[in-house]
Formats: structure tokens, sequence, C-alpha cells
């Protein structure tokens, strides 16, 4: 299903955006040495409940998953790239950490995720996976606007995750999103420019680049949930909610309170 949004409906998405966002920036802030994932899992809940969201994790059972998520955030730390699953482990300096965070707000849904640095360390490849990240979602941003098409964003941020080294996993992607957490048009992180969805005003995408250091192969962790690099490197991810609007793209999931 593609939802295009009525102008009600964009103006709550800008509410649960966010949401989503400041939810996040409260988690980085928290996240420090010695902070237990287990932690930011139930910090996340609060706030959550707190704000009278829904989550879209907790009951969530896709084909790809074993049962029920069962949490309320993603974390996934330096090889844990992708639907970490919270487990009783304590944070370290200089670990890499992801947040991927999904709630609905009064029918509406946004999705967005954060890498960082845990700790006062700074591992030169953990900051360029990061930095890879964050300059492709820029890009695949700044593709989006009324005429593009799919392939177009795809295109942009497979050209800077390409151009910065990395092999380009592509099971996984970005995704429309609305009423629900995950709709159509899929948004791979590589595709061919002008090719794909056309994209219109109302319609509201999940981007989300994703990287590995040193493979494009993922494996399943023993939680049937977290997926890692296979070959234990360090991985990174992160991700905006955007409104195609007249006039290009709207970022919903940007904080409106600074991290630090």
């Amino acid at each position: 299903m593609i939802e295009i949004l009525n102008p009600a409906q964009l103006a709550q998405a800008r509410v649960s955006g966010a949401l989503v966002a400041d939810i996040l920036q409260t988690m980085k802030r928290r996240s420090t040495v010695g902070t237990n994932l287990l932690d930011i899992d139930q910090w996340t809940k609060a706030l959550i409940l707190e704000a009278g969201a829904e989550s879209c994790y907790v009951d969530y059972a896709p084909s790809f998953g074993r049962g029920p998520f069962g949490h309320y955030i993603c974390t996934g730390v330096n090889d844990a790239v992708l639907h970490g699953r919270p487990y009783d482990y304590t944070l370290a300096d200089g670990d890499l950490l992801s947040l991927d965070l999904a709630v609905s707000l009064d029918g509406i849904a946004a999705d967005a995720a954060i890498s960082f640095i845990v700790g006062d360390s700074r591992p030169p490849e953990s900051v360029a996976l990061i930095d890879a990240t964050e300059r492709a979602l820029a890009a695949g941003i700044a593709a989006a606007g009324p005429g593009a098409r799919i392939g177009d964003l795809s295109h942009a941020i497979g050209t800077v995750l390409g151009e910065s080294g990395y092999a380009i996993n592509t099971e996984f992607g970005g995704h429309g999103i609305g009423s629900t957490m995950h709709q159509d048009p899929h948004v791979a992180n590589t595709g061919r420019p002008g090719r794909g969805y056309k994209l219109r005003p109302g319609l509201l995408l999940a981007l989300e680049p994703w990287i590995m250091q040193d493979t494009a192969e993922l494996v399943t962790d023993d939680d049937g949930w977290t997926l890692r690099s296979a070959t234990g490197c360090r991985t990174a991810h992160t991700e905006h909610t955007i409104a195609i609007t007249d006039d290009g793209a709207e970022i919903l999931t940007s904080p409106t309170r600074p991290a630090d």
C-alpha cells in the first residue's frame, strides 16, 4: 500500500516525528559509559506512554523476525546494525551505538535512527561509518521532491556510500510510512535514477542508509531479530522520516531539543 496523507494527517506526522526525534535525543544523552541497554528500553517505554503514543515495535511480528519484537527501541552495538533487540549489556567507552525508534501518535507513525559513539573515545573507523550514513541520508533527502522517482533517492544514497568505500546490502532499506510503520514503496540504499514510483506531495518516506565496515553480508543473532555484520566489523545506521511537499522534502524527525 502506498498512502498519501491529507493536510491534517501531515500536521499530525510533524507531531509524531518530533516525538520520535526528541526521545532519541534523550536516549543519546542517557547512553553513557555504564548504561545498560535494558534501561534504555525502559526509559523509552516510559516516554512513549507519557506522550500518549504507541510503540510500533513491541508487538511487531513480521516474517523476518522471530515472534513479537517485545521491546520499545532497537539498540545496535558495534557489529549489530539492524533490529537490535535490547539485552543485558553495559555500554563501554568507544562503543558505536545505533538507536532506532518508531512510534504512532494519534494514528500516524514516524521512524528515525541515530548512530553515535559512547564515551570519550573516537575510533576513526566508527567516525567514518557514521559520517558516511549521515551524508548519504542528506543526499537522499536532497534528491526527494515532487516528480522525482524512488530510484533517484536510492541512487543518491548509494553513490555516497559507494564512494565512501562501503559495500551496500539491499535486503533492507527505507520504506513508506503513515498510518502504519512499514508501507510501500521500498527505498533501497542503491539504485538507478529515473526508475520506480514517482513521488507525490503527501507521501511519507523513511530513508535509512546503513552500512558495515568490510562486508555486505548479514547474520541473524540467536535472538531471532538482531542483524549483525557477518565478519564482526562495526556498523552504522541513520534514518529520518520525510514528507514530500510541493517544494521538496520536509524532515519530520529533526529534534526540537539539542542532544547535549
